[in-house]
C-alpha cells in the first residue's frame, strides 16, 4: 500500500489568493520613551516570512504536497522579498505585477519576546487585481488536485465565484479561508473554514452548540457546500456536515502564539483532500498540525516528520 508521505509527494494543490510580505523587529526593551508613555525597542534582529496565502502555499509544501501559488503583488521591494522568498523555499508561483497595488507587508515589533506593535503597510485596490489572472488560473487548474482559496479581503478575489465555478467543473477540491460578510461569493465550495469571529459575523452570535449547529448547517445548504470546518481555538474544531456535527478538542502542547494557525489548518486539509482523504479523514489530522504551529512564534509551519514523528 502506498504510504501518506507518497502520496503527498505527487498531491498538488493550487493556492489563489492575497500573498503579503511578514517582517519582525526584534529587539531589547530597557526603557520607556520620554516621548511618550511607550517601551523603546533597540533592534538587534530583522527577519521577513511569508505571509497570507504565501504562507499558506508554504504550508502546503512543508508537508511534502507540491504547490503552486497565484496571487498579484505590487511592482515594489516588498513584492521582490516576497519573490525572493518564494524561490528560497521551493514554492512554485505564478505572480501578477500590479503597479497601483502596494503589496501587504505587516510589521511587528517584537521586545522580550512580547509582540509589542502591528503596523501594517497596504492599499485597497480601485480594481480587480486578480482578474486579467483568470486565463493563468484557468491553465494551472488542470494539473493541479485541490484548490485552495485564501482569501484576506485585500482585492484579489473579486472573481472567485467564476474560479469555484471553474474548478469544481473540473472535478477537484475546492478549499475557501472566508473573510468579510458575503459568503454567497463561496457557493459550491467543497469546504471553508471561517474562526469563531468570521463565522458569528455571518450567522449571528450562538447560545449553545445546538443553535450553532441550526445555524451553520443552514449557512451549509444555502451554500452548497459539502462541509463547513468553524476552528476554535483553544475549543478545537467543529465540521459541520451532510452526516451532522463532529468536533474534535484542541491539541495544542503549549500556546505560545496563534499567529497564522489557521493557514496551518485549511493548506493541510488541502493536501490531505488532494490525496483522496475524505473530510473526516483530514480533520484530525488538520487538528494535531494546528496544535504544533501554534507552539511556535509569528507564521511557521508543520513538516509531515512532525506531524507523524
Amino acid at each position: 500500500m502506498t504510504s501518506l508521505e507518497d502520496q503527498l509527494r505527487r498531491a498538488r494543490v493550487l493556492v489563489v489568493g492575497d500573498a503579503m510580505l511578514d517582517r519582525y523587529l526584534f529587539g531589547d526593551v530597557e526603557r520607556i520613551s520620554p516621548e511618550a508613555p511607550v517601551p523603546v525597542v533597540r533592534v538587534t534582529r530583522e527577519e521577513a516570512r511569508l505571509g497570507g496565502a504565501a504562507n499558506v502555499a508554504l504550508n502546503v509544501k512543508a508537508l511534502g504536497a507540491n504547490v503552486t501559488l497565484v496571487t498579484v503583488v505590487g511592482n515594489d521591494e516588498p513584492a521582490s522579498k516576497l519573490e525572493q522568498l518564494l524561490q528560497e523555499k521551493g514554492v512554485e508561483a505564478i505572480l501578477g505585477k500590479d503597479p497601483q497595488l502596494y503589496t501587504c507587508v505587516k510589521l511587528r515589533v517584537i521586545g522580550r519576546a512580547q509582540q509589542l506593535v502591528r503596523v501594517d503597510f497596504e492599499n485597497q485596490p480601485d480594481h480587480e487585481v486578480l482578474g486579467n489572472m483568470l486565463g493563468d488560473f484557468h491553465r494551472a487548474l488542470p494539473r493541479h488536485d485541490a484548490v485552495l482559496f485564501s482569501d484576506y479581503g485585500k482585492g484579489g478575489l473579486t472573481h472567485i465565484a467564476r474560479m469555484i465555478e471553474l474548478a469544481r467543473a473540473a472535478g477537484k477540491a475546492v478549499l475557501v479561508d472566508p473573510k468579510g460578510l458575503d459568503y454567497t461569493r463561496y457557493a459550491g465550495a467543497t469546504l471553508i473554514t471561517p474562526n469563531r469571529s468570521e463565522l458569528s459575523q455571518v450567522i449571528g452570535g450562538w447560545i449553545d452548540e445546538g443553535q450553532l449547529e441550526d445555524r451553520a448547517q443552514a449557512l451549509r445548504h444555502s451554500l452548497r457546500l459539502d462541509g463547513l470546518l468553524l476552528t476554535r481555538s483553544d475549543e478545537g474544531m467543529s465540521l459541520f456536515d451532510s452526516a451532522g456535527h463532529l468536533r474534535v478538542a484542541a491539541k495544542a502542547r503549549e500556546v505560545f502564539d496563534v499567529t497564522g494557525a489557521g493557514d496551518t489548518v485549511i493548506a493541510t486539509m488541502a493536501a490531505l483532500l488532494a490525496c483522496g482523504m475524505d473530510v473526516r479523514e483530514a480533520l484530525p489530522i488538520a487538528n494535531r498540525a494546528a496544535g504544533i504551529v501554534v507552539g511556535k512564534f509569528g507564521t511557521a509551519t508543520v513538516s509531515y516528520r512532525e506531524l507523524f514523528p
